[in-house]
């Protein structure tokens, strides 16, 4: 099982803090403009389910997921 991949893009973000209250493990907002900070892009297996979550509640969908177990490419 390979771990999935998180990116996220800075410029969708609204910095409604969404994905740092849900995996702040994972995800941090910038103190300058609260815009998402991505802290690691394959996080551990224990922090994976809450990225995931992060990724399902961001309001811009600023938060991508690439699955490498699911993704056909």
């Amino acid at each position: 099982m390979t771990s999935p991949r998180f990116s996220v893009d800075r410029e969708r973000c609204i910095g409604a803090g969404m994905c740092a209250m849900t995996a702040p493990d994972v995800f941090d907002q910038d103190p300058d403009d609260g815009l998402v900070l991505l802290l690691h892009t394959t996080p551990p297996a224990s922090q994976q389910t809450a990225a995931r979550m992060a990724a399902g509640v961001c309001p811009s969908g600023a938060i991508t997921l690439q699955d490498p177990d699911t993704d056909p490419s």
